[in-house]
């Protein structure tokens, strides 16, 4: 069994993931997690893991660890719609990346200017169980977490 330790790829206030309103994440159809609700600024986003950048849009990406272990970040809820705006990319897709790396530049005020939460889950991509999922104390607590801490671990 491998025990991967998934980081806050953003500062801000931690969230439980069933505490996220869009059904898709809280109720864990993507795969569980937890999520961070970000400080109202133009800020970067870092990768959670290190691995191969599998998926790269300017509003989510996904990094493979080397256990197999899909991670998913998430920036904002339904900014599918923006078609980029308000997210600079500084990775392409097919990098390999190490876990602190500036990934995405999130512009938290432009996404909330449009309507949008600014919430960014981070789900283990395909996770069914989620006792496989152990979140970390400031999402317990909902307490402020540093980008770069841990948020949970995942367990395979």
């Amino acid at each position: 069994m491998s025990t991967t330790r998934v980081l806050a790829p953003v500062p801000g206030r931690a969230v439980a993931l069933q505490d996220v309103p869009d059904p898709v994440f809280s109720a864990g159809m993507v795969g569980y997690g937890a999520a961070v609700d970000p400080p109202r600024g133009v800020i970067d986003a870092i990768a959670p893991v290190s691995g191969k950048l599998l998926k790269l849009m300017p509003h989510a990406y996904v990094i493979m660890t080397t256990d197999n272990v899909g991670v998913l970040v998430h920036l904002g809820l339904d900014t599918v719609a923006l078609n980029g705006e308000g997210f600079t990319t500084h990775v392409n897709q097919g990098d390999d990346v190490t876990a602190g790396q500036v990934m995405i530049t999130y512009d938290v005020p432009a996404i909330e200017a449009k309507g949008l939460n600014p919430v960014v889950p981070v789900v283990v991509m395909d996770e069914r169980e989620p006792g496989n999922v152990t979140v970390a104390a400031p999402v317990t607590a909902g307490a402020d977490i540093g980008s770069g801490a841990e948020l949970f671990t995942a367990s395979k």
